[in-house]
């Protein structure tokens, strides 16, 4: 029903391409190229996020073929424009903490805040941040034993009620009622770090947090959760519990987008580097659809239905990344 809008791009002199050569295509497409190929669209779009930046891992669940694994990818977003920047295929012998600092390296990270889980929370991922000029905020758990217990430690050694009384000034909280439950949530931020961390194992590391999440969903007991984080970033408390929330849109607008929208975890399309390509063009899509702010209010689902009958681009590719920045951050703040 496109084929003369196609053939704008494409001769396609015997007609629309068959299944067959689509399957063809992207098996042998080279997915490293593919993916730099990316990279500079989003780059030339959006220019350099001076902003905050998020990175998680995802496993493509519908990619496994035999003995072979799914294929895991970890992606570094942009909170407030809302696209993605870039993706590092996982190695099938290997993990996130191996395949972030491959990604680091593609980043225009001065002046960024970047956040990661607590799996990636290494000496060497930070030291990378920091020296591209970027600051880090890492989640902080058990497999930092040694940082754990003593952040622990520090923030469960005093009472809660005397922490507030105490650090006044490196204290908030907020409260959010929403799907039936009530969740407050406390932050403490202090830079009474000398004596609980290693600054020479973490470089540059200012200060310590502390989230406390209490979830009450009217039955029973509330649930209470403790977490903790290291950052270089030299911010106050508010931005700290900002970055701490903005985190999960990686999960709820990215991941959740592929999964809802684009069914990434049912597609069955596994054979030589078809699954990697194929979960790239769904991020070149993805970043399409958030791209268009003509209606900001209206779903994902209902701006890939307006693209499937809509032939005029709604993004200008040579539009200025500054104005497209500019627009986006206006019309969120609407």
């Amino acid at each position: 029903m496109r084929l003369n809008w196609l053939r704008r791009f494409l001769p396609l002199e015997n007609g629309i391409a068959s299944h067959d050569t689509f399957g063809r295509v992207f098996r042998l497409l080279d997915p490293k190229r593919f993916e730099l190929a990316f990279r500079s669209w989003i780059s030339h779009v959006v220019g350099a996020a001076q902003e905050h930046i998020a990175i998680d891992g995802k496993c493509v669940r519908g990619s496994h073929n035999g003995e072979k694994r799914a294929i895991h990818l970890v992606s570094a977003y942009a909170n407030r424009l809302g696209v993605m920047l870039c993706q590092q295929k996982v190695d099938d012998k290997s993990n996130e903490i191996d395949a972030i600092p491959g990604l680091l390296p593609t980043l225009a990270l001065k002046g960024c805040l970047v956040s990661i889980d607590a799996m990636s929370c290494q000496r060497e991922i930070a030291r990378a941040i920091r020296e591209r000029g970027g600051h880090y905020l890492l989640a902080v758990k058990g497999n930092q034993e040694k940082l754990f217990n003593a952040l622990s430690g520090f923030f469960g050694a005093t009472e809660r009620g005397r922490i507030e009384r105490l650090m006044p000034e490196c204290y908030v909280r907020t409260i959010e009622k929403d799907h039936g439950r009530i969740e407050e949530r406390r932050y403490w931020l202090t830079q009474d770090v000398l004596k609980r961390v290693d600054t020479n194992a973490w470089p540059d590391c200012h200060q310590i947090g502390m989230v406390e999440a209490i979830c009450h969903t009217g039955k029973g007991e509330p649930s209470m959760q403790r977490r903790y984080f290291i950052t270089s970033a030299q911010c106050d408390v508010k931005d700290f519990a900002r970055a701490v929330r903005d985190h999960w849109r990686i999960e709820n607008s990215l991941h959740w987008s592929l999964d809802v929208t684009f069914l990434e975890d049912a597609c069955r399309v596994r054979k030589d580097h078809a699954a990697h390509n194929y979960a790239t063009l769904r991020r070149f899509a993805l970043n399409l659809i958030k791209l268009d702010i003509s209606l900001p209010k209206t779903s994902v689902r209902s701006r890939v239905k307006r693209a499937e009958w809509d032939e005029v681009p709604r993004v200008n590719q040579d539009e200025n990344s500054a104005s497209i920045r500019m627009r986006m951050r206006t019309q969120r703040r609407r």
